[in-house]
């Protein structure tokens, strides 16, 4: 399969060079020239089939190349989950929650990050290539830790990740910044999450940067879901969901689940879309938005608006004004016209803002509703889980909750992403079902397994005694100067 840039669709690459390259050279995202489509028969076979190998005909649709491989890496990959990857617990009546938050790190992006360094070494071995391969991030929260867990140790790849200094939960800088590993390295940036992904991004496309590294034997790649590699890992549980509640005999093969997604770069959401696009009787997708909710009023009106406040809440990895993987979304909707796509990006990073003609606006919201959550309501949403159902959700899984009950249709059953485990937000949690947090994080973990009877997992308990390595905040400036210092560091090594 060959896939184009959003931005170029003369750079044309295969699946592997995708993966290694992350970011098309003018600044494009690389999507699929083509989406392959399972039948009902096929979509039937995934029931009661290990998660591990359904994600392996999913991923291998898209990376044929790697396709006699990949049973191995996701069997590797999710051995290191807690039991099934993403199991689907039934909340109440037609409404369901997808836990993708049983990996390493307790978030959702750990279903990708933990097979991501499979499929690059794969592919890289393919192409033959012998460079080391440096991948800078931007977080807001999870993808960091989940990139560091990944990657650490994986012989040939290095990591270096920045967060957006006071805008991560105490918990997901404290699983950043007392990562070990000889190719990791982690700083703060001044400035919130999308001033880190544009410093992050402007890297990829900065050729004196890529210069300096090439004399070192380094290049960069992606790991955030920029990277179709970090996607494609995504579209799996889109699928084990559907073939779950079929199995179950919540639903009949053929009718039409609706999925509601906390979105901030839209990368989750997106996989969704893909999943539809390969045949799965998908409803809706109700893309949920915290107060920062410019995802939301896209969809709503057509036009992108990042001209706003940006306002820190209580589900921080949703704090985000550019969606970067949105464009892969534009980008289809166009007709994959990518002039129009480049020009609209353009617009976006000189202005703030571009709008869809009113035909693209009508063909998203065929597919997409929308809705935002107020912390009143995240809070509400919580405690209102805990108390009526018995079930304890974070914050960013209550924007989605909240959302959902304001736009769903009672006659289509809901699946709601829970991206997160209430354990890294603790204090949150707490506060919303009425107990008062301790100020101690590690009591505070201790005291929601007292209050909720939700184990505490052991790498969370022992987190706050973990040595900080890393502990600068730099300037956005100086995010290029940083990747060469270590780049520098990592070829002494």
């Amino acid at each position: 399969m060959k896939f184009y840039s959003t931005r170029n669709k003369k750079a044309e690459v295969s699946g592997a060079e995708a993966v290694c390259r992350g970011i098309s050279d003018e600044g494009g995202l690389f999507v699929p020239q083509s989406f392959p489509e399972f039948s009902s028969e096929q979509i039937k076979a995934f029931c009661g089939e290990p998660y591990e190998n359904v994600a392996a005909q999913v991923i291998g649709e898209f990376l044929p190349e790697l396709k006699n491989e990949l049973p191995e890496y996701t069997r590797a990959a999710y051995s290191r989950f807690d039991g099934d990857p993403a199991p689907l617990v039934k909340v109440f009546d037609k409404t369901y929650v997808l836990e993708l938050w049983h990996g390493p790190t307790h978030a959702f992006k750990d279903i990708a990050l933990t097979l991501l360094p499979y499929l690059l070494q794969g592919s890289k071995k393919l192409l033959g290539n012998l460079s080391t391969t440096l991948i800078p991030v931007a977080t807001s929260g999870d993808t960091g830790k989940a990139a560091l867990e990944g990657f650490s140790g994986v012989g040939g790849t290095a990591v270096a990740v920045f967060y957006p200094d006071g805008g991560v939960s105490d918990l997901q800088r404290l699983q950043m910044i007392t990562t070990e590993g000889d190719n990791v390295f982690v700083s703060a940036v001044k400035g919130n999450f999308d001033d880190a992904q544009t410093a992050v991004k402007k890297a990829f496309t900065d050729t004196e940067l890529k210069s300096a590294l090439a004399k070192l034997k380094i290049e960069l790649s992606s790991a955030n879901s920029i990277n179709f590699g970090r996607l494609a890992p995504q579209i799996t549980y889109y699928f084990t969901a559907y073939a779950d509640l079929a199995e179950g005999k919540q639903i009949r093969f053929g009718d039409k689940v609706d999925f509601c997604v906390p979105s901030g770069n839209f990368g989750d959401i997106l996989a969704g879309y893909y999943a539809l696009k390969m045949g799965l009787p998908v409803g809706r997708l109700i893309c949920a938005s915290n107060i920062n909710n410019v995802l939301a009023d896209f969809i709503s009106t057509g036009t992108y608006d990042a001209r706003r406040e940006f306002r820190k809440t209580s589900s921080p990895s949703m704090d985000i004004l550019v969606s970067s993987n949105l464009e892969r979304l534009v980008f289809d909707l166009s007709g994959e016209n990518d002039e129009l796509t480049a020009s609209r990006m353009a617009k976006l990073k000189e202005e703030g803002v571009y709008s869809l003609t009113p035909h693209e606006a009508e063909a998203m919201r065929r597919v997409f509703a929308a809705g935002y959550a107020s912390e009143e309501e995240v809070a509400d949403t919580v405690a209102e889980y805990f108390d009526e159902y018995g079930y304890i959700i974070d914050p960013h899984t209550a924007v989605a909750a909240a959302v959902a009950a304001k736009t769903r249709d009672d006659n289509t059953p809901v699946v709601i992403l829970s991206t997160a485990s209430p354990h890294k937000f603790a204090a949150s949690v707490l506060k919303a079902i009425d107990e008062s947090p301790t100020g101690n994080e590690l009591k505070d973990l201790q005291k929601l397994e007292e209050v909720t009877a939700l184990e505490v997992p052991e790498s969370l308990i022992n987190l706050p005694t973990k040595e900080k390595i890393f502990t600068d905040c730099i300037e956005l400036g100086d995010v290029n100067g940083t990747i060469i210092a270590f780049a520098e560091r990592l070829g002494k090594k």
